[in-house]
């Protein structure tokens, strides 16, 4: 992964070609799976990951072939946010709220946590505008 300014990119290779969308697979890797002390670490994590972008220049690529992808670092910010900020921020929130109201801490925790099934689902049901938000490019 490499930050410039204000782009992330990744390192990827190209699984399915489908009209205009381009299936491409990438190494996401964690801050510290390049430590050279990973092999004794159990916290280094790498993943392959699977997204799907759109050939908006309608350039002709191949099955294999072995590209750049990237995306603004501010739509990254966001990702983040609505990921995993702002359902944080939903617990903490209706927590304090339901233990002030009903006294019982544990019927609080999991009406909380019970909060973020709605949440999630919204989010899944918006996954469509979210995916046109939040979209990744190929670098040429």
């Amino acid at each position: 992964m490499s930050t410039i300014k204000n782009i992330i990119e990744h390192p990827g290779r190209i699984d399915k070609i489908e009209n205009d969308k381009i299936t491409v697979t990438i190494l996401s890797q964690s801050a510290c799976s390049t430590c050279h002390s990973k092999s004794m670490c159990t916290v280094s994590e790498m993943e392959e990951k699977t997204i799907e972008i759109k050939n908006h220049e309608e350039l002709e690529y191949k099955v294999g072939e072995q590209i750049t992808v990237y995306m603004k670092k501010s739509l990254g910010t966001w990702a983040v946010m609505f990921g995993y900020f702002f359902p944080f921020l939903l617990v903490i929130v209706s927590l304090i709220t339901l233990i002030l109201i009903t006294g019982n801490e544990g019927l609080s925790g999991l009406i909380s946590l019970g909060l973020l099934l709605p949440y999630y689902f919204a989010l899944h049901k918006l996954k469509d505008k979210f995916s046109r938000t939040f979209e990744f490019s190929l670098k040429p």
